[in-house]
Order: structure tokens, then sequence, then C-alpha cells
């Protein structure tokens, strides 16, 4: 079967939730996304709106992620480290080869990619201040 390109919300949805499936039953992320996470469909559709935000720029997402992201390494004792964003960002790769390709499943891994450093680089910055 040939795959096709991200093409909008759905295949957004599509790709999130196949993603958190994979992330929700790894021994390693799993605790940190399922003692946090209380509505899993709320979260998708969040998700999906950041991720369309991000690809299509037609959407406008108004959460905050790195807040989120400083409070859950905070609550579990700044114990988040570079190999938590080294198994999301794989799983996030892995995923997106296995249902799509093209220029947008490829600016989707560099958009990760470059948002995983961020995230863990003020993460480990909040921490100074905590």
């Amino acid at each position: 079967m040939q795959k096709t390109d991200i093409k909008n919300r759905d295949d957004v949805y599509s790709l999130v939730s196949s993603f958190y499936k994979k992330v929700r039953k790894d021994k390693t992320l799993g605790p940190f996304f399922n003692d946090v996470i209380k509505d899993w469909d709320e979260h998708l559709e969040n998700l999906t709106t950041f991720w369309e935000s991000s690809l299509f720029l037609k959407t406008r997402y108004y959460g905050n992620p790195l807040e989120a992201h400083v409070k859950v390494d905070k609550d579990n004792n700044h114990s988040i480290t570079e190999m938590h964003f080294g198994i999301w960002l794989n799983l996030w790769l892995q995923t997106i080869d296995e249902l799509f390709a093209g220029d947008y499943a490829e600016n989707a891994k560099r958009r990760a990619r470059k948002m995983g450093t961020f995230l863990y680089m003020e993460i480990f910055k909040a921490r100074q201040f905590q």
C-alpha cells in the first residue's frame, strides 16, 4: 500500500492518536502521561489542534506546552531526562513512517526534533528557579 502525505486534520488526528497509543503502553513514558492525563479524548483533540496548527498554519493553538511539561517534570521530582525525549521522538518518527510519506510528514519530524530539544532545554532551565 502506498503511503500518502499528511493532508488534513483527520490525518493529523490519526497520527496523534496512533502515536499516543504507543506512548501510553511504553514502560518508560506511559507513567508520566497516564498519571497526568485524565481525559484522553480531550487531550488528543488538543494535540491534534497543536499539530494541525504547527503543520498547516491555519488553526490556532492556545495551550502552553512548556508550562505543562515543566509542571510534569516538577511533579515527578525533576526526573525527566533526555532519554525520555529520545524515546518520545523515536516513537513519533516511527509512527509517521508507518502511516505517512511526503513533505508534511518530513516537516512533522523536523518540528518534533526542534520542539523536543526546546522543551528539554527549557525544563532544565526552569529547574534552576524551583
